[in-house]
C-alpha cells in the first residue's frame, strides 16, 4: 500500500520490525544553548517568517509521520492570543527513558538540539522539513509549550517554559488513540510580532497537501467572529496542484500529465504539467517538501530531457524543417506549468540560501523518467503533441524577434538617452547604492519632479501613457513598446535571459503615479512588467510604490498633508472641520515642485514602499488574475474586495 507517496513496507531494517518507533531510535547529537541567544541562526530570522516557521516546523514532524504512513489527519489551530496548537494522528512521539539521557525521549526531543529519529536512527526512512533544525527550537523560542502524546493506551502531558521542563512528563488518563498534539505561545521576547498570517500559513499547508496527496491538513483561525477554516486534502496530489496554478489560465490540453516512478534506493519521483496558452512558465521543484527555489539536479534533469525529447519529436515527425535550428529550452518552456517533486534518503541541499538540490544522481533518474513517459505520452497523443511544439516553434520565432527588437534597446551608455526630449533626466552620482530612479506617470508631473528633485542622487523618467500589458504579449511585442524600451535602457540590466542585476544603475526604482484608477493602472503594468521580465529586481528589493499625498488641508495658515482617508478623519477630529480648506489631489501634476519634493521625495519625510516577493505562487496567481485574458476570475475577485476599497475615483 501507499501511503504519503512512500511504501510502508520499506520500514523493516537492521531488525526493527516494521513501523517500529521507540526511545532507542532518538538521537542526540548536540545541546539547545546558542538557540535564544541567536535564534536568527536557526529561523532565519525574528520577523514575520521565522514567527511562522515555528508552526511548519511542528507540520514537518507531522508530515514525517505521514511519509512513514503513520498519519492520515493534521490539524493547525491559531488561538485567540495567537498560541499554536498542531494535532496528529501519528504513532506519537516516544515517551520511555532514553538510554543516553536517562530522560523521557519525548523531552529530550523538546531539549536537545537535533535530538530525533531522523538523524541516523531507523524512525524515518524519508524526512522533509524545512532543513529540520527541530522542535526543540521552537520549544526554545516558545514562552511556553505543552506537549500531549497518545501511545501505548495512555496520555502523556509535559509543560516547557522558554525551552525548560516545567514539569515532569506525567500520565493523563487513558486512550486508544495515538498521535502528538503540541501548542506552543510564541516567546515576545524573541519575535517582533506575535501575529500570524492566517494566508501565510492557509499557502504552505495547501502546498504540502498537494505534495503529500491524500493527507487531510485543517487550519482554523480562532481570532476572528467569522473563524476562517479550510481543509486541504488533494487526492491528485501534484496534478491537482498544477490544475491549481493554472486554473486562471487556458489549458492547451485537458488533462495534467502526471509522470510516476519509484526508484527503491531513491524512493520516488513525480512530474504534472501542463501548458496553456500564456507566455509565461512557471517550474516548481521539490525535494523532500522543501521548495528548491534554486533548482537543482531534479529540475537540470528535467529542462534537458524535455528540450532534446521536443526537438527529437519535431525532427521524427518532419514538424521542423532541415534548416531549421533546433528550438530552445526556453522556447519549448513557454506556457509550461509544472510540478517536481522528490523524495530521497539523503537529500543534498546547496546554494547561497540551501534550496538547490545537489544530488548528482537525481538528474540522471529525472531525465529518464521524462523522455521516456513523455515521450510514450506524445506517441499516444499526437495532436496534443503538435500543439506543444508548434507553440514552441511559434515561440521560437517571436524569440528572434525580440532579439532584434533588442539590439534597438541597447545603446553605448544609458546616458544617451538623455538626449531625448522629455524622457530620462538622470542624476549626477555613479553609484548605484545612493541612486534613484522615478518613473513617473506623465509629462506634467514629470516636469514638476524635475525641478523638486535632488539632483546628486535622483533620475526622473516620465511615462507617457500605459505601457504595454506584458501578460498578453510576447517579448518581440513587448520590446517593441517605446515607454518598455526605454526603462530598459535606463535600468542597464538588460531583460528576460539577458538580465544582470549587477548592472542595475539604480538601486530604488519608485514607481509614482496619480491615485486614481489611471494611475493604478499604470501602476499595475509596470509591476507585471518587473515581475514577468526582471524578477530579480523585485527579489533584491529594488521596486519601490511612492506615496503622494491624497489631501492638503489648510487652517489659521498651517498646511497639513494627508496620505489616507483615515489620517484625514483622525486630523479632521484633532483640528475640528471649520475653517478649513480641503483640496483633494487628482493627480500628481497639482502640486508645484517644492510640494512634490516635501511630501513625496524628500527621504527625510516621505513614505515609500518596498516590493517584495513574499509568495511566488500568489503573485503568480495575482497577476494572471488582474492583467490576464479570463474575465471571470477578474470579476469574482473584484467582487470578493470591492467592499475593502475606501475610495474609488472613477
Amino acid at each position: 500500500m501507499w501511503t504519503g507517496g512512500l511504501k510502508v513496507t520499506e520500514e523493516k531494517k537492521n531488525n526493527h520490525a516494521a513501523g517500529s518507533y521507540d526511545e532507542t531510535q532518538i538521537q542526540v547529537l548536540e545541546g539547545l544553548e546558542a538557540v535564544r541567544k541567536r535564534p536568527s541562526m536557526y529561523i532565519g530570522s525574528t520577523g514575520a517568517r521565522g514567527l511562522h516557521h515555528l508552526v511548519f516546523e511542528v507540520v514537518d514532524n507531522s508530515i514525517d509521520e505521514a511519509l512513514a504512513g503513520f498519519c492520515e489527519n493534521i490539524t493547525v489551530t491559531i488561538g485567540e492570543d495567537n498560541r499554536i496548537t498542531v494535532t496528529d494522528d501519528g504513532r506519537g512521539i516516544p515517551v520511555g527513558e532514553h538510554p543516553q539521557m536517562k530522560r523521557p525521549a519525548v523531552e529530550v526531543v523538546l531539549t536537545v538540539l537535533h535530538a530525533g529519529g531522523k538523524f541516523g536512527g531507523e524512525g524515518y526512512k524519508v524526512s522533509g522539513g524545512l532543513h529540520g533544525v527541530g522542535v526543540s527550537v521552537v520549544n526554545a523560542l516558545s514562552e511556553w509549550l505543552e506537549v500531549e502524546v497518545q501511545r501505548e493506551g495512555q496520555i502523556y502531558v509535559q509543560r516547557f517554559e522558554r525551552g525548560k521542563p516545567a514539569t515532569e512528563l506525567k500520565t493523563a488518563g487513558k486512550s486508544k488513540k495515538t498521535g502528538t498534539k503540541i501548542t506552543f505561545l510564541a516567546d515576545r521576547e524573541i519575535f517582533e510580532s506575535l501575529a500570524f498570517e492566517y494566508d501565510m500559513l492557509s499557502q504552505r499547508l495547501r502546498e504540502l497537501a498537494f505534495l503529500n496527496r491524500g493527507i487531510r491538513i485543517t487550519l482554523s483561525d480562532l481570532r476572528h467572529p467569522g473563524q476562517e477554516k479550510e481543509v486541504f486534502k488533494y487526492d491528485g496530489g501534484i496534478k491537482s496542484f498544477v490544475e491549481f496554478l493554472n486554473r486562471n489560465k487556458e489549458p492547451l490540453h485537458k488533462k495534467v500529465i502526471f509522470l510516476e516512478q519509484e526508484k527503491r534506493e531513491f524512493a520516488r519521483t513525480e512530474i504534472a504539467l501542463q501548458y496553456h496558452d500564456g507566455y509565461n512558465d512557471m517550474i516548481l521543484s521539490f525535494a523532500n517538501n522543501i521548495r528548491t527555489h534554486e533548482g537543482g539536479t531534479h529540475e537540470l534533469g528535467f529542462k534537458t530531457a524535455l528540450t532534446r525529447l521536443v526537438n527529437d519529436y519535431a525532427r521524427k515527425y518532419n514538424l521542423l524543417k532541415e534548416n531549421e535550428s533546433n528550438v530552445s529550452g526556453e522556447d519549448i518552456r513557454e506556457g509550461l506549468t509544472v510540478v517536481i517533486s522528490v523524495k530521497l534518503l539523503e537529500p543534498q541541499f546547496e546554494g547561497q540560501t540551501k534550496t538547490k538540490l545537489g544530488n548528482s544522481e537525481m538528474r540522471g533518474i529525472v531525465d529518464s523518467i521524462l523522455y521516456e513517459e513523455l515521450g510514450a505520452f506524445f506517441e499516444e497523443n499526437p495532436p496534443i503533441a503538435r500543439r506543444v511544439i508548434e507553440k514552441a516553434i511559434s515561440a521560437a520565432r517571436a524569440r528572434e524577434a525580440a532579439r532584434k527588437a533588442r539590439e534597438l534597446a541597447r545603446r553605448k551608455s544609458a546616458l544617451e538617452i538623455t538626449a531625448l526630449p522629455g524622457k530620462l533626466a538622470d542624476c549626477v552620482s555613479r553609484d548605484p547604492s545612493m541612486c534613484e530612479l522615478y518613473l513617473v506617470e506623465g509629462d506634467s508631473a514629470g516636469g514638476s519632479a524635475k525641478q523638486g528633485r535632488e539632483r546628486k542622487f535622483q533620475a526622473i523618467l516620465p511615462l507617457r501613457g500605459k505601457i504595454i500589458n506584458v501578460e498578453k504579449a510576447r517579448l518581440d511585442k513587448i520590446l517593441a513598446n517605446e515607454e518598455i524600451r526605454t526603462i530598459i535602457t535606463a535600468l542597464g540590466t538588460g531583460i528576460g535571459e539577458e538580465f544582470e542585476l549587477s548592472r542595475a544603475r539604480y538601486h530604488k526604482i519608485i514607481v509614482m503615479t496619480d491615485a486614481d484608477v489611471d494611475g493604478s493602472h499604470i501602476r499595475t503594468l509596470l509591476l507585471t512588467f518587473f515581475y514577468r521580465y526582471m524578477q530579480r529586481l523585485v527579489e533584491a528589493g529594488y521596486v519601490y510604490i511612492a506615496q503622494p499625498p491624497l489631501y492638503l488641508i489648510k487652517k489659521q495658515k498651517k498646511e497639513y498633508y494627508v496620505y489616507t482617508d483615515a489620517q484625514l478623519e483622525k486630523l479632521q477630529k484633532e483640528i475640528g472641520r471649520q475653517g478649513m480648506a480641503l483640496q483633494r489631489y487628482k493627480g500628481l501634476g497639482e502640486m508645484n515642485p517644492e510640494q512634490l519634493w516635501s511630501t513625496t521625495m524628500d527621504p527625510e519625510t516621505r513614505t515609500i514602499l518596498q516590493v517584495t516577493m513574499e509568495d511566488a505562487i500568489r503573485a503568480d496567481e495575482m497577476f494572471t488574475v488582474l492583467m490576464g485574458d479570463k474575465v471571470e476570475p477578474r470579476r469574482l475577485f473584484i467582487e470578493k474586495y470591492a467592499r475593502e476599497v475606501k475610495n474609488l475615483d472613477i
